[in-house]
């Protein structure tokens, strides 16, 4: 499996806003803003849905990402630990999705834009419930450019 590097980890949390003020006393983090909004996904049967998303990174690497959670989705609070997910760079997203299936680490959910999916990220989860998230490094100058920033 051909990952590039670590580049960020995601955490559920209840509530976005008590989070960032926490941890970013806690860790001495500064935050690039919120982005949120609709994410179409498809899950690992191929059904196609809809979801509301607010999320936040770190703006120092490796990136802290912060996502909001929201019932009834893969980004809720659990009882062991809202670890999410590890997020790796990835340069072949189908190829890696397919890698990962093959080590016991089905695919969860993906990206998708209308019917062409997987677009800009996979989850697989492990069978210690973590994800595994590679993310499409064509997104990557954009992230740079619109996500990781400090706020002025």
């Amino acid at each position: 499996m051909a990952r590039s590097e670590l580049y960020h980890v995601g955490i559920v949390v209840p509530d976005l806003e008590s989070a960032r003020d926490h941890f970013g006393l806690l860790l001495g983090l500064v935050w690039g803003p919120i982005v949120e909004g609709p994410v179409e996904l498809r899950d690992a049967d191929g059904n196609d849905i809809v979801v509301p998303n607010r999320i936040c990174y770190s703006v120092e690497a490796p990136h802290i990402e912060l996502i909001e959670e929201t019932p009834g989705t893969v980004w809720v609070c659990n009882e062991y630990s809202n670890l999410h997910h590890i997020g790796f760079w990835s340069d072949n997203l189908v190829g890696d999705s397919v890698d990962l299936a093959a080590t016991r680490c089905p695919l969860d959910v993906m990206g998708r834009d209308g019917t062409h999916a997987p677009v800009n990220f996979t989850y697989h989860r492990d069978p210690l419930g973590v994800r595994i998230e590679h993310v499409d490094v064509n997104i990557r100058s954009v992230m740079e450019q619109f996500v990781f920033v400090r706020p002025e």
